[in-house]
């Protein structure tokens, strides 16, 4: 079904069973598969494939030669229909790759809205990406990786599968990611290593003083103090009790399965 509203270019492809949203654009030379959803005021410049099952929501740019949902390269991918589900108001620059999910894990691969994912990204299989992050030119998500809201990833880093990124995490350029990165942090380096807490990107946001000197407090009870992850948690919690922005550290910190970048 396609809205009377949207622009399709007379070379672009739409195959029968797509659902295009009114307002949307579609630029010269690009595919769109059947089971391809997409949402109102979504502009997709020229020759971008889109192929599903994949849901997009509204008001996204992606631009030329993007591969959106397509089958993963996991090689225990056997075409089963797994999804991926785009939410609104991403920018997806020239040449990034989203891939589909696999059904060893959820079977999806979710992004959620306000992005900027810069040229040449790869976003693999059952990645799970909050809200307001950015992706420099060519960073790498491997399988599984989950990144939460308003990280920044920088360019020529790759995170490895399973690895989770944490609010507000800062990770500079050419970082290689084999372990998690707890919320807040600013890391960098081959292997990624934790130097600091983000301090500049929390004022901006919004985050208070005493908020931010409590970050602080529990960045160096965990890294600073030479303890144990174990020795560093009740330091930890008894700031997580009266600041909720450091329960956020400690609940991460609980949660980790392949243990923290040190």
């Amino acid at each position: 079904m396609i809205d009377s509203t949207a622009q399709i270019h007379p070379t672009a492809v739409v195959e029968e069973g797509a659902v295009i949203g009114p307002g949307v654009k579609i630029g010269a030379f690009s595919f769109i598969g059947a089971d391809v959803e997409i949402g109102a005021d979504t502009e997709i410049m020229t020759h971008v494939v889109v192929k599903g099952p994949t849901t997009i929501g509204k008001e996204n740019r992606i631009y030329q030669f993007a591969s959106i949902g397509e089958a993963c390269q996991d090689l225990k991918y056997a075409d089963e229909p797994t999804k991926l589900v785009i939410g609104d108001r991403n920018t997806i620059r020239e040449s990034v790759t989203m891939h589909r999910g696999t059904i060893q894990d959820e079977g999806i691969t979710i992004v959620g809205n306000d992005n900027l994912f810069m040229v040449n990204t790869h976003v693999a299989h059952d990645c799970v990406i909050g809200n307001r992050c950015i992706f420099a030119n060519n960073a790498t998500l491997a399988g599984h990786v989950k990144v939460a809201d308003q990280a920044i990833v920088g360019g020529m880093s790759a995170i490895h599968q399973f690895c989770q990124i944490g609010e507000h995490v800062m990770l500079g350029g050419g970082s290689i990611v084999v372990q998690d990165v707890p919320p807040y942090v600013m890391a960098q380096g081959n292997h990624c290593a934790p130097f600091g807490i983000n301090v500049e990107g929390l004022k901006r946001r919004g985050f208070e003083k005493p908020a931010i000197m409590a970050i602080r407090k529990a960045y160096k009870a965990l890294y600073r103090s030479g303890k144990t992850l174990a020795e560093a948690k009740p330091d930890i919690a008894e700031l997580a009790a009266e600041f909720p922005e450091v329960k956020t550290f400690l609940d991460f910190l609980e949660a980790s399965k392949r243990g923290i970048i040190r």
